[in-house]
């Protein structure tokens, strides 16, 4: 009985302890409620600031476009920012960028996804723990080096292969474009080794993450490795992959000094991945390097560059939303 009445009574104060009364549950509540607002200022200080982003690209982009018609910036095929008579015409620029946004993806949505499937599927653990974080010092590298390594050592490459195949193959010759010192290719394929990362490491997690289970599953039912890779964890994990394609690709519409120095400064409506080239961020970076006024026509071309940019990786984002979300409803 002294034992049953000696717990009964350490219930009871542990009740009046915890109760709304007590010091300690006073306590937790407002350590709650102090992390309750703290995440939720955080989350709306993330919120205004994408608001005040978009808010300042429409206000300083609306004198522009008083200036300069919406349908002649949209549809303009040239850029000229000197003489009397300055013309703006994106269209030289989104081409630019899209010659680098398609080709950097050829380089690193094969090559990230083939390394990933290495190291989920493959790879032994102790080379995966040497060999992954080796791939993500590869997203360190400053991307000033990337472009001078494209001067340095893509485009002389890209010249001797053309040179060799017109060499052994002249029937060819007329068919392969001619590199300039600074080409969209050479862009292309820096900004894809830069993105190439970001796609092997968000490939390898969502390969990782499919139930050992099925694989399990296939392999007895007579599966093959290739097979079970091909059929079974590859559809699980397409959301996953997807998205990575949809972010490396919107990596690539931001990058900006590689690309200035890889692919050119010359704003020019063409689809040659030898010509030099222009992307809407080294052409922002271009006038900003200049001396201009605030209030010049120049100086507000940089808001209406940017709210094209922030329109089309807000278009990417979206479609990456929505294909992540109709797989993910279809796998499951």
């Amino acid at each position: 009985m002294a034992l049953a009445d000696r717990m009964t009574e350490e219930a009871s104060a542990s009740a009046r302890a915890f109760s709304p009364a007590g010091g300690k549950w006073q306590g937790r509540h407002l350590a709650q409620f102090i992390i309750k607002g703290l995440c939720f200022l955080c989350a709306a200080l993330s919120v205004l600031a994408t608001v005040g982003i978009i808010f300042i690209l429409f206000s300083e982009s609306i004198p522009f476009f008083q200036h300069t018609p919406f349908l002649n910036f949209v549809t303009g095929r040239e850029w000229n920012m000197m003489g009397s008579e300055k013309v703006f015409g994106v269209l030289p620029l989104l081409t630019g960028t899209l010659l680098i946004t398609l080709g950097s993806g050829i380089v690193a949505i094969p090559l990230g996804l083939f390394v990933g499937i290495y190291l989920a599927e493959y790879a032994h653990a102790n080379v995966r723990k040497v060999l992954k974080p080796m791939l993500e010092l590869l997203a360190g590298v400053p991307s000033v080096v990337f472009g001078y390594f494209a001067l340095s050592l893509v485009t002389p490459a890209l010249r001797g292969g053309s040179d060799f195949l017109a060499e052994v193959l002249p029937t060819l010759s007329p068919m392969l474009p001619q590199f300039r010192p600074a080409n969209a290719a050479a862009g292309a394929i820096v900004v894809g080794f830069m993105t190439l990362p970001l796609v092997a490491s968000l490939c390898e997690d969502a390969l990782s993450s499919v139930p050992k289970a099925l694989r399990e599953a296939a392999y007895g039912l007579g599966c093959t490795k290739a097979e079970v890779i091909s059929k079974i964890v590859i559809p699980s994990a397409l959301s996953g992959i997807v998205a990575s394609f949809i972010l490396a690709l919107s990596r690539a519409v931001g990058e900006t000094m590689a690309v200035t120095i890889a692919a050119g400064s010359s704003p020019r409506l063409t689809f040659n991945p030898g010509d030099e080239v222009m992307t809407m961020t080294a052409q922002i970076v271009n006038i900003s390097k200049g001396d201009i006024s605030r209030g010049d026509i120049r100086y507000q071309s940089i808001f209406a560059i940017g709210l094209t940019l922030f329109v089309v990786t807000f278009t990417l984002n979206i479609i990456a939303q929505r294909l992540v979300r109709k797989m993910a409803r279809g796998n499951g």
